[in-house]
């Protein structure tokens, strides 16, 4: 890839209208090459149309967010499994 890319934390904003946890902290694992690391480390594209999160191993699409009125899109297609931390 050559664009110019945003890490993971660019996710923070769309993604907390979704869920109620910070899922930038969360670890994911890339359907891939399954290197597991936080989502905050994913090589971000965007923002327009959406979001694009790629593995910072291969570049293989992770997720994809769209916001559009009154609605949101999340593509996980490319996540085996996403392990979010929760409070005791």
């Amino acid at each position: 890839m050559t664009a110019e890319h945003l890490d993971g934390n660019a996710l923070a904003g769309p993604l907390g209208e979704i869920f109620a946890v910070d899922v930038t902290s969360a670890t994911g694992r890339c359907a891939h090459c399954g290197l597991a690391g936080p989502v905050a480390s994913l090589l971000v594209y965007g923002p327009d149309p959406g979001l694009v999160g790629r593995c910072p191993g291969c570049e293989e699409v992770v997720l994809r967010v769209v916001r559009g009125p009154g609605a949101a899109w999340l593509d996980l297609r490319g996540t085996v499994s996403l392990r979010v931390n929760l409070p005791d």
